[in-house]
């Protein structure tokens, strides 16, 4: 899964990627983007793996794209700034916290930015499509011509009233149609707050999160300067700020839920291991995360929630002794935590 990073110029998106990925902004690929990957922390595969010893542990992953800034005051260039986020499956927008500018306010005027580049992108398609209905040519092609134009104006008509593709209530053969494209408007979408040196054991404001409930902030300037310092230094300046611990890890696991992604397990001496999928999908769809043949072959899967292997001492004997390990067609549909072995 690929996760663009966008924002305004000034917002320390390239500090954030930075501090996600551990990989150094690149001046050179400033308007290309620059790509690095995160695992995704999760306690429960740690807890799995303290119980199997495994010779390798592997984190489901996610990759950050840093995306070009946009400027704010002059938005006829922040299309093609855009561009690049085309590529990615979602969207992080990167709010400035630490000047005191309103966190909603920043969004709503990030999203404009994001309907106003679909806009652009769509609109320019109704003109070659209305061309290609004067030709002479068979009425199904006609059809279809016509039933993409329809379509395009409906979009059109829905940014320009300010709503995003995801709330149109688009089909699956609507969003097939548009999938070249690549709408932002149409990308899981969630914002991250960058703050300052104080107020990040605040709460976000309401506002903010009733426009994106997931959102979440860090103090990432801060928390990279005290990952510098000596543990015994670090201990001591966490205690006076007020540092609860890390907000890195909380920080990739809700930029990853807010994606509509899940991870399950699998459990094992040689390797345990967390799958990321997207959520609702099926057992045949967690088998095709692992290889493709096991798609092909599936026949059924053994599956234990994460919280009753947990209280089975991790142990797979136990659960299927005690009648909780379940064996499970194609149309199971995964949950977050599952324990699976594809048969």
């Amino acid at each position: 899964m690929k996760v663009g990073l966008v924002g305004y110029s000034g917002v320390g998106k390239s500090t954030v990627f930075q501090w996600l990925t551990g990989a150094t902004p690149d001046p050179g690929k400033i308007q290309q983007g620059q790509l690095a990957t995160a695992d995704v922390p999760d306690d429960r595969l740690r807890a799995i793996a303290e119980a199997f010893k495994p010779k390798k542990l592997t984190f489901a992953k996610v990759e950050f794209l840093d995306t070009p800034g946009l400027m704010a005051d002059d938005r006829k260039d922040n299309p093609r700034r855009l561009g690049i986020l085309r590529e990615a499956n979602g969207v992080v927008v990167v709010l400035d916290g630490f000047s005191g500018a309103p966190l909603a306010e920043q969004l709503r005027k990030f999203q404009e930015e994001l309907l106003f580049a679909d806009l652009e992108i769509v609109s320019n398609r109704v003109p070659k499509v209305e061309a290609q209905m004067k030709k002479a040519k068979p009425a199904k092609e006609r059809e279809l011509d016509e039933i993409e134009l329809a379509l395009l104006k409906r979009v059109i008509a829905g940014l320009e009233a300010g709503k995003f593709a995801k709330e149109m209530h688009l089909t699956a053969e609507d969003e097939k149609l548009l999938r070249s494209f690549q709408l932002l408007t149409l990308k899981p979408e969630t914002a991250f707050v960058n703050r300052g040196d104080a107020g990040f054991n605040d709460p976000l404001p309401a506002d903010l999160l009733a426009i994106c409930p997931a959102a979440t902030q860090a103090p990432v300037k801060l928390e990279t300067e005290l990952a510098a310092l000596s543990q015994e230094d670090r201990e001591m300046f966490m205690a006076d700020l007020g540092f609860k611990g890390s907000f890195r890890e909380a920080a990739i696991r809700s930029v990853f839920y807010a994606m509509g992604r899940i991870v399950f397990f699998t459990a094992g001496h040689d390797e345990c291991r967390s799958w990321a999928m997207t959520g609702g999908g099926d057992a045949v769809a967690a088998a095709a995360c692992i290889h493709n043949d096991l798609a092909a072959r599936f026949v059924r899967a053994r599956v234990v929630g994460y919280d009753t292997f947990r209280q089975c001492g991790y142990s797979e004997k136990e659960a299927k002794a005690k009648g909780l390990e379940r064996l499970e067609g194609k149309q199971y549909v995964v949950h977050d935590g599952d324990v699976v072995e594809i048969l």
